[in-house]
């Protein structure tokens, strides 16, 4: 019986991410595929598997192409100032847009490094992000020069806090900002490699703007 539930556990731990993978490479091909499903079925009079993805994937790089020139950002503009009128679909699609502009690599600015803080009390380590210097009324009324710290949940980082953390009481770690992401995703499960040479805990002004 050990021997059947070790070989149990160890088929699940090797099949798992294989059967999750196909999960979800299925949902969202049916998910892009219904799309434009529904309107290929009616002018060509039956469906045809796959031509919504692609069809679907065209209209996102045809929506790039727009938004990446003059026109297209005046008209972009345009639309958010509609959308930005009617009182629960500018609550909806600004939260959306506000979580997609945070997390997009487009920004590049976002989260600029890693760090440690002692959060939520002293002796408890939790790993966030370097959003920018505190400013404005909030760096006034604070003794010391302060920090933005994003500290992300797990296993969601599009929510979390936002922590005003001393200068002095940040570890800023040398991981890049994609393997804090995964770190805070899978719970500390994925480690990202440290070769051990560290270039300071200390950052100078200019770095973080």
């Amino acid at each position: 019986m050990k021997g059947l539930r070790k070989f149990f556990l160890t088929g699940i731990v090797v099949l798992l991410p294989l059967v999750v993978t196909i999960y979800v490479l299925v949902t969202t091909f049916r998910l892009m595929d219904g799309l434009l499903g529904g309107i290929i079925r009616v002018v060509v009079g039956h469906p045809l598997p796959g031509l919504g993805v692609l069809l679907t994937i065209g209209l996102v790089l045809l929506a790039g192409m727009v938004a990446t020139n003059v026109i297209g950002k005046r008209l972009i503009a345009f639309m958010e100032h509609l959308v930005n009128r009617i009182p629960l679909v500018k609550s909806i699609y600004g939260a959306t847009k506000q979580i997609i502009d945070a997390f997009s690599l487009q920004t590049s600015n976002a989260f600029q490094r890693v760090a440690l803080v002692e959060y939520p009390r002293q002796g408890v380590y939790a790993v966030g992000f370097v959003t920018g210097n505190g400013m404005g009324e909030v760096q006034e009324k604070t003794a010391e020069e302060v920090i933005n710290i994003f500290v992300p949940t797990t296993p969601n980082p599009t929510s979390g806090m936002l922590v005003l953390v001393p200068r002095k009481d940040v570890t800023f770690l040398e991981m890049s900002v994609e393997d804090g992401l995964k770190l805070i995703i899978s719970g500390g499960v994925v480690t990202p490699k440290y070769n051990g040479q560290s270039q300071g805990n200390v950052l100078p002004h200019k770095d973080i703007a």
